[in-house]
């Protein structure tokens, strides 16, 4: 059992909050059918930044009911804490004294010192017991119910919480298929990924986070919910207000936006499931160029506004392609892609690969930060929007061009990272392109020509 609930930031809940917890608590297990005596068995699968935080908050809110609830959280064994992250940990460790407290109590404090000393190594799974995520080890969290056997996590979990990469979690869940293939009952998925895949045969289309688990697990779509917002997962868990959506369908969605609001975290609730999702994905496209911008332009406002008016008018381009409604799309896609350009890791990763600080060579698995999904959804989006049973009329040459052609800003990421055709001061030489069409032109092209492309979500014509 995870030991004592002592989060970093967190005072202990007042009674009142206690008594509201157990009774968000009792109503789920009711509503899932638990008797007493059953547990609610709760597990997050990957321990990236917003999996931990995620699992985390729920081990705050509920972890002290264990006759009602388990929570845990899977992540693969075996990697390894280079020495420079074990001694950046300790410092972290020495600077809490709360944090220093709950390890020296729960004996723990040593192999940390062993490890500042190089006497021994330190691994992933071990640290995030202790509430260590690798991914933000500058925000502890509270201790954690940690497995690393994938089989032991999932295969009587009521609620799995998927908080793997969008490139990872086809795979992973294809291999906990052969695990519930005995099961009765079946299970609730949450997805947390940002991400997407593009499919191009037999007919060009987008493939999602929940699409991919319903195509690995067979589990119906009606049990596979996302949840997605403007959110930094260390701010979530310092208690910075916030708030989320959670979309899918009624069935689950109600009662589960109940059970995981919480006082500085709104959750609302939605029908759109897929669209929530691209949008979430396709802002951390422009998330990465918004870094380079920023690093090549040392900080300009100007610059950077420049971008963001170019970014934007791209974004709502492609959700006019995306969706009958895109006006009911603005807020929250804006709102994300802001919080991801002042704070993100996709924009932290255009900034250090502009100033050469990383190079492309390394991947997008960056040590310290997890994966930059930003990535492979350009890739997608680039591929995508390239295909020519897509093709818009362009307004100016007024002939059918492929939709990628009306997004320079796009073209010339894929360029940059995908290709490598070029540099990244390429961007700045795109923006600065006196044949570069007013924004403005390209948001009234969209919002003046039949652009929904049904099939491009799954939906029919």
């Amino acid at each position: 059992m995870v030991g004592s609930i002592e989060s970093a930031q967190n005072k202990p809940y007042s009674n009142g909050a206690h008594n509201g917890f157990e009774q968000k608590l009792d109503e789920l297990r009711k509503f899932i059918g638990k008797s007493e005596g059953d547990l609610l068995k709760i597990v997050g699968i990957g321990a990236g930044a917003w999996g931990s935080v995620f699992a985390a908050l729920l081990q705050d809110s509920y972890g002290q009911f264990r006759d009602k609830i388990q929570i845990r959280i899977w992540r693969r064994p075996g990697k390894p804490l280079d020495k420079h992250t074990s001694e950046h940990l300790f410092e972290v460790i020495n600077s809490r004294e709360d944090v220093l407290r709950r390890l020296i109590r729960r004996c723990a404090y040593l192999k940390y010192v062993e490890a500042r000393l190089g006497d021994r190594t330190l691994y992933a799974d071990e640290i995030l017991k202790d509430g260590f995520c690798l991914n933000m080890i500058d925000t502890p969290l509270c201790p954690m119910k940690v497995v690393t056997n994938l089989q032991e996590a999932v295969w009587d979990a009521d609620i799995v919480i998927n908080g793997l990469p969008s490139t990872e979690t086809r795979e992973v869940f294809e291999e906990i298929r052969k695990y519930w293939k005995e099961r009765i009952s079946v299970p609730v998925i949450i997805s947390l990924a940002k991400g997407i895949e593009a499919e191009l045969e037999p007919s060009p289309r987008i493939i999602t986070p929940t699409q991919m688990i319903h195509r690995a697990t067979g589990v119906p779509i009606e049990n596979i919910l996302y949840l997605g917002g403007p959110n930094i997962a260390s701010e979530i868990y310092n208690k910075e207000y916030a708030n989320a959506r959670i979309c899918g369908a009624d069935k689950w969605r109600v009662p589960l936006a109940k059970f995981l609001r919480q006082p500085q975290f709104t959750v609302w609730d939605n029908s759109d499931i897929i669209t929530h999702e691209v949008m979430g994905g396709l802002k951390n496209v422009y998330a990465i160029g918004a870094g380079m911008v920023a690093a090549l332009t040392n900080e300009s406002a100007t610059g950077k506004s420049v971008y963001f008016a170019h970014c934007t008018s791209e974004m709502i381009f492609i959700t006019h392609l995306l969706t009958e409604e895109p006006e009911k799309l603005a807020g929250p896609l804006l709102a994300d892609t802001y919080v991801t350009l002042l704070k993100g890791r996709n924009s932290w990763y255009g900034h250090m690969i502009a100033k050469g600080h990383l190079s492309l060579d390394m991947g997008d698995i960056i040590s310290g930060k997890g994966t930059i999904q930003g990535v492979s959804a350009i890739k997608a989006f680039y591929e995508l929007l390239s295909q020519a049973s897509l093709n818009v009329l362009h307004p100016e040459a007024k002939k059918p061009v492929a939709p990628v052609e009306l997004c320079p800003i796009l073209k010339i990421l894929y360029k940059i990272l995908i290709t490598r055709e070029q540099g990244p001061q390429a961007i700045l030489q795109a923006l600065r392109d006196e044949n570069l069409n007013d924004p403005r032109d390209r948001i009234e092209l969209a919002q003046t020509h039949a652009f929904y492309r049904p099939s491009l979500l799954g939906h029919n014509s």
